[in-house]
């Protein structure tokens, strides 16, 4: 029989991709998602695989999957800054609530649980590129510390499950990633920057631009996850980003580059509250521990993922 493994936040840009590449290596999937920032738009392709399942279900609820079950994929969760500054309180329940009910279903499966944390944990970080031993510089009780601190209790949580329960637990810190099923209305940098430049609307950029992100293609991510979860049995936080770095205003300008036909300016607008200055992973760890690194650069991706912006928008006017 195939393995099964459950995966929450199903619908959502990351957790679809994962239902696909776990059903392309032979397993059954349950996608669970409550569809508050997913859309089932990600995953109808699937409705016909006898292998694949989904329930719309909040698991900040008491989980119930019946049978056995290999593997749990944690990564309901709001992830854009819009999402969570209008859903603080959803979020922080998604992390510790939904976080406990699904360490809990994974102890009383037997099941491997991994997590999906965030380069959000090192806030603004002073440290710079980002370790997995770096502590990090956040403010719990800033506008964003409702993602960040939901996150880093997501992982002491799962910490204390692994210590106290022996349960066999991955974590994994996501760097900005970047792809197909992004939503058009995300609300971060990329995607705002491909949706206003099709649609001629000025480039929104937050302060002068300088600061930087790392932007990794959403098939490089997926695979980081998989073999980390599948091939190893490393109970720490593990990195998963692209280390190239690139400022925001550079970003905007090289959309802009890929869509000659924009009529779009770049215009500035004030930069939010506890914004992080810099981020770059450092992935050392995951070269050694998984032989994983990005092979899809920052910019290479961008040509597919405006692609399939264009298709979304033609889709939405028609």
């Amino acid at each position: 029989m195939p393995k099964r493994v459950l995966i929450t936040g199903a619908a959502g840009f990351i957790g679809s991709h994962l239902c696909d590449r776990f059903l392309s290596e032979g397993f059954t999937v349950i996608g669970m998602d409550n569809l508050s920032t997913g859309s089932l738009e990600n995953i109808e392709h699937l409705f016909g695989n006898p292998r694949f399942q989904f329930h719309h279900y909040d698991v900040t609820n008491f989980i119930h999957v019946p049978g056995e079950l290999h593997y749990v994929l944690h990564f309901a969760s709001p992830a854009s800054p819009a999402d969570y500054l209008r859903m603080p309180i959803q979020t922080l329940k998604v992390g510790a609530l939904g976080t406990h009910k699904c360490l809990g279903l994974a102890r009383a499966k037997g099941a491997t649980i991994l997590v999906a944390s965030t380069s959000e944990v090192y806030g603004d970080p002073l440290e710079h590129p980002q370790k997995e031993s770096y502590w990090g510089n956040v403010n719990p009780i800033g506008v964003r510390g409702v993602y960040d601190e939901a996150k880093r209790f997501m992982e002491a949580m799962t910490m204390a499950y692994h210590r106290t329960h022996g349960l066999s637990v991955r974590i994994v810190r996501i760097f900005n990633t970047y792809g197909p099923r992004m939503r058009l209305q995300d609300g971060r940098a990329l995607p705002n920057f491909i949706t206003q430049a099709l649609t001629n609307q000025p480039l929104t950029v937050y302060g002068d631009g300088s600061q930087t992100r790392s932007f990794c293609y959403i098939d490089d991510l997926v695979e980081g996850i998989f073999r980390l979860l599948v091939h190893t049995d490393y109970p720490f936080p593990v990195n998963l980003g692209n280390p190239e770095e690139i400022t925001i205003l550079d970003m905007a300008r090289e959309v802009l580059r890929l869509i000659p036909e924009s009529q779009s300016e770049i215009v500035f607008k004030p930069l939010p509250e506890d914004d992080p200055k810099v981020r770059r992973p450092d992935i050392t760890l995951a070269r050694e521990l998984l032989g994983w690194e990005p092979r899809v650069t920052s910019l290479e991706g961008l040509p597919k993922t405006i692609a399939y912006f264009r298709q979304k928008l033609v889709q939405h006017s028609a």
